[in-house]
């Protein structure tokens, strides 16, 4: 993997190299979306059933939506589960730099319209102000926001202004509480005083602040540390401290521009299996909920079973904090577990077994998660639940809780749940990279990873599913592969930008 200290001329060649790999894949993909849209027209999809069906129901009220981000997959999918139960769908993304993003092709999307991007000068006016253009001329009912990391609290102050001005509701938690769950150690402060278990944290502000940290520490502790702002050169950073001796510790902290105006947090570190939960909170009511198995980079998705005993432990921590917003709590809220016992048993249901769970970070926003609903129709359902006012009773948590029955209108993934990838990024992880570490002769290379990636990426291609490609609406990903991700190659050969990842699924490129 390439960094900052890599040679220019082999981030180029990165950048090269990735646009020939679309160029070599442009028949294969064009003949498959081709098939795709011929299929689609000869068979009338269970979706397009579905559509039909929903439709026609009496009583049935087709809404206009707003999904932001539907450049993203968790912006994609939410589109095509409002399409499938009968809704008309308007999608909205930024695309600086004249890019084109994914979700604008989607057959579940009427109408694209591009947005302007917050920025320094103007601050959020102008993007609050496209957002209050659609929601008016298209008659919008609900504004399902799925931000990305940069415009979270963006987002927060638009849902006031939106609100305030229009018939339209947000699915959008307000600035301070984005605010609150988005800073790394506002979010651990607020779940010690709710009373919930966490990792012992302290948020520091100079190098003293460091030592005098892993000092005090208890013997054999060890800690990690995270920027509480954006840095992408810095996300995947886990080295555990204090190292095996002052002198390394001291030269991997002088690394770290560690300051008032950028602070860190040192975090305890939890030896165990990390998790991930996407949830839907209207009025302080989880109406959705799905955990599964994660990692710092995330690109496959597979839900744990909603009785196993670690989902059920992840659902009552966000039904905590859900109760805890009270009414004006509403919007998608994702969390970040360890569980200690890194042999735990996902599939476990025995109601005594001990669960050690620590929550790391909060996401305030809607989570790739979210795929896995795919044709959980009843997800519309749920979010179309804020525009109910019966919603708003604030003793129903209570009683549902008195009663037993508080899980019983939440949506989880239809059975059986599906299991989710993204071909390219496997394309180039299991196949291309062995095998350029095979023709290059470097140290860690072998024929058995090879083969173990080729076996691994088949048993995908077969039996999982790709998160963009849907036979019924297939151009998303025909464009991710063929006109999205050249571009942004592209750009980044032409302005000179070093990147050392990328995530296809919220097409984020880390820039080192």
């Amino acid at each position: 993997m390439l960094d900052s200290n890599s040679p220019a001329w082999q981030h180029m060649l990165q950048d090269l190299a990735l646009v020939a790999l679309s160029l070599f894949f442009l028949p294969l993909d064009t003949f498959i979306t081709f098939w795709s849209l011929a299929y689609g027209y000869v068979f009338q999809s269970r979706v397009e059933n579905n559509r039909r069906i929903a439709r026609q129901r009496s009583g049935f009220k087709p809404r206009t939506i707003l999904v932001t981000g539907v450049g993203m997959t968790k912006g994609l999918a939410l589109a095509r589960l409002f399409y499938e139960a009968g809704h008309d769908v308007v999608g909205a993304d930024f695309e600086p730099m004249g890019t084109r993003v994914a979700g604008r092709v989607s057959k579940a999307v009427k109408k694209f319209v591009p947005l302007r991007k917050p920025n320094n000068k103007d601050g959020s006016a102008r993007y609050i102000q496209g957002l209050l253009d659609v929601i008016g001329k298209e008659g919008i009912d609900l504004w399902v926001s799925c931000s990305g990391v940069a415009s979270a609290v963006e987002d927060g102050e638009a849902k006031q202004i939106v609100e305030a001005r229009t018939r339209c509701k947000a699915i959008q938690f307000d600035v301070k509480t984005t605010q609150m769950l988005h800073e790394k150690h506002t979010f651990i402060e607020h779940t010690k005083e709710l009373g919930l278990v966490v990792p012992e944290t302290y948020t520091v502000k100079k190098r003293a602040e460091v030592d005098e940290t892993l000092r005090d520490a208890p013997q054999g502790r060890r800690y990690i540390m995270k920027t509480i702002g954006m840095d992408d050169a810095n996300r995947g950073d886990m080295t555990l401290l204090p190292k095996s001796s002052p002198q390394e510790t001291s030269k991997h902290l002088s690394k770290l521009a560690i300051s008032e105006q950028s602070p860190w947090i040192i975090q305890q570190f939890i030896k165990g299996q990390e998790f991930c939960t996407h949830s839907l909170v209207i009025k302080g009511h989880v109406k959705a909920f799905v955990a599964c198995p994660s990692a710092e980079l995330l690109m496959h998705y597979q839900a744990l079973p909603t009785n196993s005993r670690l989902s059920k432990e992840m659902l009552k921590f966000t039904q905590t904090y859900a109760k805890n917003g009270g009414n004006s709590f509403t919007g998608h809220l994702s969390f970040d577990f360890l569980v200690e016992d890194a042999e735990l048993d996902l599939l476990q249901t025995d109601p005594n077994t001990e669960i050690n769970l620590y929550p790391i970070e909060c996401n305030p926003r809607a989570h790739t998660a979210v795929a896995l609903f795919a044709h959980t129709t009843s997800m519309a359902d749920a979010y179309l639940s804020l525009l109910d006012e019966s919603v708003n009773e604030p003793s129903s948590y209570a009683e549902a809780a008195a009663n037993g029955t508080l899980n019983e209108n939440i949506v989880y993934p239809r059975y059986p749940f599906g299991r989710y990838y993204w071909v390219g990024h496997d394309l180039v992880n299991l196949l291309i990279l062995p095998l350029l570490s095979l023709v290059t002769m470097q140290h860690d290379s072998s024929v058995s990873t090879l083969v173990k990636g080729l076996d691994e990426f088949v048993d995908r291609v077969v039996f999982w599913r790709d998160g963009t490609y849907e036979v019924w609406d297939p151009m998303p990903w025909w464009w991710l592969y063929h006109v999205y991700w050249p571009w942004q190659f592209l750009l980044s050969l032409y302005t000179g930008k070093k990147w050392s990842r990328v995530n296809v699924s919220t097409c984020k490129i880390f820039e080192c």
